[in-house]
């Protein structure tokens, strides 16, 4: 396996200006110890620890009613995860035809990598078919889960109209 190395062009005098102050280092590479592993990577996961506690304070989970097994909610709802794949069983007056529909869901997105291998760029604005496809897909679904959370005569329209 090849490696690819870019090496430092020392003659330049703003490169050599930045590396005197300490910075520039990135434009050809960094070692991970001791910089990133010693230094960087505490500070993130001591940061991820207190904004996880600091918002567990500021807003702690409350236990909510006792349960009651003699009282059905009047519409029960799945994990917001699962409200686009809801909406589609929802709204599909048959419901093989739903069925059908969630199964094109995992189907599509195994076809993802065999559509990103045709074009060789990577900047999203170079492959306008697969960008297209993604946002298309992203607002269909935000409709979707958005749409679950409705009653039924407004879940298509969003009450929109």
């Amino acid at each position: 396996m090849a490696k690819i190395l870019i090496k430092p062009d020392l003659s330049d005098p703003a490169l050599r200006a930045k590396l005197k102050r300490g910075m520039g280092h990135n434009y050809y590479g960094e070692p991970a110890w001791p910089n990133d592993l010693l230094y960087m990577f505490p500070v993130v996961i001591m940061g991820s620890i207190s904004l996880c506690v600091g918002l567990a304070v500021l807003d702690p989970a409350t236990v909510g009613e006792p349960a009651n097994p003699f009282a059905t909610p009047l519409e029960i709802l799945p994990e917001w995860y699962l409200y686009p794949a809801f909406q589609i069983l929802r709204v599909v007056p048959n419901k093989l035809l739903g069925i059908a529909l969630q199964t094109a869901i995992p189907l599509g997105l195994m076809l993802i990598p065999f559509l990103e291998s045709v074009n060789k760029f990577q900047n999203p604005f170079r492959r306008p078919v697969a960008t297209s496809v993604f946002l298309f897909g992203t607002l269909v679904t935000l409709w979707l889960g958005i749409g679950a959370t409705l009653p039924i005569d407004k879940s298509l329209t969003l009450g929109l109209f």
